[in-house]
């Protein structure tokens, strides 16, 4: 048949010399050999200008359309499908599966895979490239975050919210994870490994991830590598080893970056036309089409990811610690104030009172607060709840001994005002006998008794014996004004024996004739 005439070598042995009788001595037909070069004729090409193209394409410059048919399968709009591979994560694969499902909706014959792949390459260049690299089962998780995105819509409002995708693969069996996030921050790198170990049902001895600063504080090209401290406390509660990638060496995880490449496809290109309110409903939608994904067959060789998951990986997993991994976060150099306490968003935590002054770290976790020098841990604390602000956290042991750390309460408050006099402790007495609840009158009590620091212990006695008579039950507000006007002093009580009758002014003051300069 024609269609089998080697034309490039019928070129090549006329451009040698070769004549036709000689052509048709190498196994080939008079009558195909004149009819190449009767097409080289009309067409004006010889061997020089084809010599660079395969055979195939020799002979369809020699003889356009020849051997063509019309095919018995439906014809999917290859404009259409061109557009569609313009989207993240469209393939091929994708389209294919889709032109299938719609020609079986309509009753029509549907083109195989292979055939759909070489129709379109008629219409347009498509060139790829894949490679496996081989790994042992059991030994390694490759992790990253995918550049493609997802988004959440808010049905009232029409705004959008970024979804972020955290991407795990096996490297043996390539199975695969990814859970959507809001952010990509220190704890939801953390959560999203917990999750990530929950899906594959156990754990591996190393973990692989890229340079990133949640994981990676720096990584020298000779030199220890120096790990987030979260996440070097969560490699060590699986009981693995981190093992970042060398910088600008993707082939380091090939796996996983093959994998964000097949998840664009598997999970944003699948999902494009949905539209989710929520995270959750995101979420259930992305274990779908994992579950999907990994459930899929390989195209070159037998089984699926699962398959080979389940029956060769799995097996060889390390079983989960049976305590969840608690999720946690640093804060560094805070430094211990004289009160004894480190401050975290707005509350007070006690530290051992020997390190006043110093910096130390905290570890903070959805419940507890723990304070730390180095690798020694100096005490723990329940964490204030949110929205708290301004609350001590103190245990007795972190404060030395003595009446400066005691806690007030109305019996210490009596001790202090028996200290200072009989009238301060009448005082106080009375103070506390108007309310129902002695911790009611801690606050009034503590008024009188802080005046001391302005004024002697001795005027605040005889100022509390002058308001005494004069109001059965006095406070802050009866005292401060005895004070400051130095009613306490016997000599000027007289001038105030009268109520309502001031005393003579004193001090150097300037009337309206110094400022007006004249009387008016």
């Amino acid at each position: 048949m024609v269609r089998r005439i080697k034309v490039k070598l019928v070129l090549r042995l006329r451009a040698e010399g070769f004549s036709k009788r000689q052509i048709e001595a190498q196994g080939m037909s008079r009558h195909s050999v004149i009819a190449v070069f009767e097409a080289a004729d009309r067409e004006g090409i010889d061997y020089d200008a084809v010599a660079g193209l395969d055979d195939a394409e020799v002979y369809a410059r020699l003889f356009p359309g020849r051997g063509e048919h019309d095919s018995v399968h439906a014809q999917p709009d290859w404009d259409r499908v061109h557009k569609e591979l313009a989207k993240v994560g469209v393939t091929l694969k994708l389209l294919h599966g889709e032109y299938v499902d719609t020609c079986r909706s309509r009753g029509e014959p549907a083109m195989g895979y292979d055939r759909f792949c070489k129709s379109y390459g008629h219409h347009v260049l498509i060139a790829g490239a894949a490679s496996r690299v081989g790994h042992k089962a059991g030994q390694s998780v490759e992790v990253d975050w995918s550049g493609k995105t997802m988004q959440l819509t808010d049905p009232v409002a029409g705004q959008t919210t970024r979804v972020y995708l955290f991407v795990g693969a096996l490297p043996f069996s390539r199975f695969a994870f990814v859970e959507p996030t809001l952010d990509m921050k220190q704890d939801t790198w953390l959560r999203a490994h917990v999750a990530m170990f929950d899906w594959f049902g156990g754990s591996v001895p190393r973990i692989v991830p890229d340079n990133l600063k949640t994981g990676v504080i720096s990584h020298p090209a000779e030199g220890e590598v120096v790990l987030n401290d979260a996440y070097r406390e969560l490699a060590a509660h699986y009981s693995a080893a981190v093992l970042p990638g060398r910088i600008k060496k993707p082939k380091d995880k090939a796996s996983v970056e093959n994998t964000v490449g097949n998840i664009a496809t598997w999970v944003i290109a699948t999902l494009r036309k949905q539209t989710f309110a929520t995270l959750p409903e995101l979420r259930a939608a992305v274990y779908e089409r994992m579950s999907a994904f990994n459930a899929e067959p390989f195209q070159k060789r037998a089984g699926s990811r699962l398959g080979v998951f389940e029956g060769e990986e799995k097996p060889l997993l390390r079983p989960l610690p049976a305590v969840p991994f608690e999720i946690s976060r640093w804060v560094y150099a805070r430094r211990v104030q004289r009160n004894g306490h480190v401050v975290f968003e707005k509350n007070f935590y006690s530290v051992p009172y020997v390190h006043i002054g110093r910096a130390v770290d905290l570890r903070i976790t959805d419940t507890t607060l723990e304070v730390f020098t180095g690798q020694d841990r100096l005490t723990s604390h329940l964490l204030a709840p949110v929205g708290i602000v301004n609350e001590y956290r103190t245990h007795d042991s972190d404060l030395p001994d003595g009446p400066q750390y005691r806690q007030w309460d109305a019996p210490r408050v009596r001790e202090w005002a028996a200290r200072i006099g009989e009238n301060t402790t009448t005082v106080i007495n009375r103070i506390f006998e108007s309310v129902p609840v002695d911790e009611q009158g801690l606050g009034a009590a503590l008024a009188v008794l802080r005046m001391t620091r302005r004024y002697s212990a001795a005027r605040v006695e005889a100022a509390a014996g002058v308001a005494l008579a004069r109001v059965r039950s006095p406070r802050y507000a009866h005292l401060r004004p005895i004070l400051e006007t130095k009613q306490d002093d016997p000599g000027n009580r007289d001038a105030w024996a009268t109520p309502g009758t001031p005393p003579e002014p004193t001090g150097y003051v300037r009337g309206a004739d110094y400022y007006a300069g004249q009387t008016r």
